[in-house]
């Protein structure tokens, strides 16, 4: 088997699913670091002994800083049915934030609209609609806190770029390591402690609904709150 930096969660002849590791770019971009989409063909191309073009086609994304499950497609005709399902909001996404605070109150839901700065790479949550918004949906629950630290559950209704890292912020509750969207400092490894736990989605060919869960990160700061 060949030796990757991400952990293969679930794989068929259809889709293959990873836990990505922060830091690690599910697309690639101006950085030219390689991207998970290029590690993973890698990774077939020596698991499968296939020379020449592998196809992965990339259904949705985390932002470099976060880490968890990844699904990505390995047919063309996977890929179709599986970016129709994330852009009807069928499939159902669970994630784990570490915390500053503990969100009060201690579970709900929240409604903003956001309008990316794309030149600072920063959004912006408001709480009514103007011209150029997103509407971002979200409904989370304290589940615990250690030294600290407060683990708390987020399950997205939408999916826009930094949602639930600025949504989380709106409350006073930015993300550990998040310094972009107010936390007190940086992580050493320059993660946030914000990780895609859970995703289920249906199959896009054998129509059964699959849940895969990765876990946490294996650093310090996840110790205490390991499943």
């Amino acid at each position: 088997m060949p030796t990757v930096p991400f952990q293969v969660l679930y794989e068929d002849n259809h889709v293959l699913v990873v836990n990505k590791p922060s830091g690690v770019l599910v697309q690639g971009d101006e950085t030219g670091d390689i991207p998970l989409s290029e590690l993973a063909k890698d990774y077939l191309r020596e698991k499968y002994q296939k020379p020449g073009n592998v196809f992965v086609g990339v259904v949705h994304r985390l932002d470099r800083p976060v880490s968890g499950v990844v699904l990505l497609a390995k047919t063309s005709k996977a890929l179709s049915r599986l970016n129709e399902q994330f852009r009807l909001h069928k499939t159902k996404k669970t994630y784990w934030a570490l915390t500053q605070r503990a969100p009060q109150p201690q579970e709900g839901t929240l409604v903003h609209w956001l309008v990316k700065d794309a030149t600072r790479n920063v959004t912006k949550a408001l709480t009514a609609e103007k011209p150029g918004s997103q509407r971002a949906e979200l409904s989370y629950t304290l589940l615990s806190g250690s030294q600290g630290k407060f683990l708390v559950e987020v399950r997205p209704v939408t999916g826009r770029p930094h949602q639930i890292r600025v949504q989380l912020a709106s409350l006073k509750c930015p993300i550990l390591g998040d310094v972009k969207y107010g936390a007190s400092e940086p992580l050493p490894n320059k993660s946030i402690c914000l990780h895609a736990r859970e995703l289920g989605f249906e199959h896009p060919v054998l129509k059964t609904w699959v849940t895969v869960q990765a876990p946490p990160p294996a650093l310090p700061v996840w110790q205490p709150f390991q499943p």
